[in-house]
């Protein structure tokens, strides 16, 4: 198979999963300071997500696609806020286990891998649109 046909596909694989990643990365912002709702209850715990790569065998590129997304398994910080519905008897709440920078985090670094797999499929496409006019002109 072309080159510039199995650089399209490992790109859009790229986009596939920092699509992902970003949508798991608003989830836990969103949920932030989602607590339970009863005392003593779990509140939101953080998502994770995980990759792997898996060989197209019609190109023989290695793809990359999501492997499993699932629950970080960490502590969850605890709050004194007595009068909160989900305070225990001592007015402590559980916190998601979400950190703020930790997030920003993946969010600039799957942005920036989007960006860099969006510029693959630009580039890839220029030279396609390129070698289709230089045979146009040879003919």
């Amino acid at each position: 198979m072309d080159p510039l046909a199995a650089a399209l596909k490992v790109a859009a694989s790229g986009l596939g999963v920092q699509s992902e990643r970003l949508r798991v990365v608003s989830e836990n912002l969103a949920n932030a300071q989602s607590t339970g709702d009863a005392p003593g209850a779990d509140p939101y715990q953080r998502k994770t997500i995980s990759f792997a790569a898996e060989l197209d065998r019609a190109t023989g590129a290695s793809l990359v696609e999501v492997n499993d997304i699932g629950r970080d398994a960490s502590d969850f910080p605890i709050q004194f806020i007595p009068g909160h519905e989900a305070a225990d008897e001592k007015g402590y709440v559980k916190m998601p286990n979400v950190n703020m920078l930790i997030e920003m985090a993946d969010m600039r670094e799957a942005n920036r891998s989007y960006e860099a797999n969006l510029q693959v499929i630009k580039q890839a496409r220029e030279l396609i649109s390129m070698t289709i006019d230089l045979m146009r002109s040879q003919s």
